[in-house]
């Protein structure tokens, strides 16, 4: 198998930069996968992008050097099967609340007698080589998402379930769950919570990772996130288009 990107990072100690892909298409996957992110994430679940258009998408992304991810639509062992079938090499799984949701998320991701995946690597396995078996439980990253209230008090429990790689801290949802205004923001009681996660994933050796944007990474790696996605495509396109017509306007 090719070297995962994203676990080389992690293995380094470094911090993983990621950028999330919500326009259907394989041309932005490529731009997205050629300027040397770690990792590039297809979102499934509020993006644009379907299983059809994931292919060509992920196989955009395998002509670059990042770690080609997937965000699935739910917590669902089809979805989560289909999408490392495809060829990612990480799956973000949405609004995992409670450790049985934890477990069947990993359990979706790892062989038997590990977990229950179906074997069937339509495309992965020519893709990354003939021992994709052997090591696909071992290089595979799953990423549940802490995104709610329930999510937090059920912390601890998650992070301990075997499997678990990284978390990934949905904050638009975590904020609408603790009754603030959505987004990725710096209400006291917002960051407290970050550094709950923070905390615990240090006592279980898990990865703590999160969506942001560039405007608030630089605190959010200083507290200790090693996986942050710091663009999206959509986002971009409409900043780079404002940014170009306020310019000449002006």
């Amino acid at each position: 198998m090719r070297p995962n990107p994203l676990r080389e990072r992690w293995g380094d100690g470094d911090v993983a930069l990621g950028g999330w892909l919500t326009i259907p298409g394989s041309v932005g996957a490529e731009a997205m996968a050629s300027i040397g992110l770690d990792y590039v994430c297809i979102d499934m679940q509020h993006g644009l992008v379907d299983y059809a258009d994931s292919i060509g998408m992920l196989q955009a992304i395998s002509t670059g050097s990042s770690t080609a991810v997937v965000r699935v639509p739910e917590n669902q062992f089809g979805h989560i099967g289909r999408a490392l079938d495809a060829g990612a090499m990480a799956v973000i799984v949405p609004m995992v609340n409670t450790v049985d949701q934890c477990e069947a998320a990993v359990a979706s991701a790892r062989y038997a007698p590990i977990g229950s995946r179906s074997y069937g690597p339509t495309r992965v396995q020519p893709l990354e080589g003939a021992d994709y078996w052997e090591r696909a439980d071992q290089d595979v990253a799953v990423i549940p998402m802490i995104e709610t209230v329930t999510a937090m008090e059920n912390l601890d429990g998650i992070l301990a379930v075997p499997g678990v790689d990284a978390i990934y801290v949905g904050p638009a949802d975590l904020s609408i769950s603790m009754g603030l205004p959505p987004g990725d923001q710096n209400d006291p009681e917002f960051l407290t919570a970050l550094d709950t996660i923070l905390e615990a994933c240090g006592r279980h050796g898990v990865v703590p990772g999160m969506h942001s944007n560039a405007a608030v990474a630089r605190d959010r790696i200083e507290r200790g996130f090693r996986m942050l996605t710091i663009t999206t495509d959509l986002v971009a396109l409409r900043s780079k288009i404002a940014e170009d017509l306020s310019n000449v306007r002006n």
